[in-house]
């Protein structure tokens, strides 16, 4: 299953594939119906990922980009992607002295200028006098990523704020204590 190509800048680093094919592999490699290497599979998502190329764009020596797009969907549908960030996000807490899993989280939100065909999910933001979608954050106090949510721009901040926090304690059974709005870095424990 292996293939003979010259490689992509996009390319998974042998250390990257043995960091994630743990996650990535739902199914035994001799599986009878897989038909491309599960790591070319992987490197054909990073190749429309990384620049944000269409997915038909993805060139013939990789895997088919319908198999892709079906792979990285049934990854999605398993969460395959959040255990990674969770286990990634607790290795980096542990070494950076804390806790694994975060006592507070900080909640920030932007507003993303969108086009004219984001039809119904765009909204007008009145307070930042954007039209577009509005990207809703919590990252724990090291600034690594506890959720994301993506509104029309007339969501409510606070109303959004909660449904992020919600989405976070409930994945991962988070305490998240303390929620405070800014920048982690002038973030402190209210007393």
């Amino acid at each position: 299953m292996t293939s003979a190509r010259k490689p992509y800048p996009s390319d998974v680093s042998d250390e990257e594939w043995a960091l994630v094919a743990p996650y990535l592999t739902l199914l035994p490699e001799e599986a009878g119906q897989r038909e491309h290497s599960l790591r070319e599979v992987f490197n054909g998502l990073r190749y429309v990922i990384k620049p944000g190329a269409p997915w038909r764009w993805m060139p013939n020596d990789l895997p088919p980009w319908a198999a892709v797009y079906q792979q990285a969907q049934r990854w999605l549908n398993a969460g395959c992607f959040e255990e990674l960030a969770h286990d990634l996000r607790a290795a980096l807490r542990l070494a950076a002295g804390r806790d694994e899993e975060p006592t507070a989280a900080v909640l920030d939100s932007r507003t993303l200028r969108s086009s004219p065909e984001s039809g119904a999910r765009a909204g007008y933001d009145g307070a930042k006098r954007k039209k577009g979608s509005k990207l809703h954050m919590a990252v724990d106090t090291l600034e690594h990523l506890l959720a994301a949510h993506v509104t029309p721009a007339t969501a409510d901040d606070r109303a959004a704020a909660c449904a992020s926090c919600g989405s976070s304690r409930s994945h991962r059974g988070s305490h998240g204590q303390w929620p405070w709005t800014g920048s982690p870095a002038s973030a402190a424990p209210a007393s």
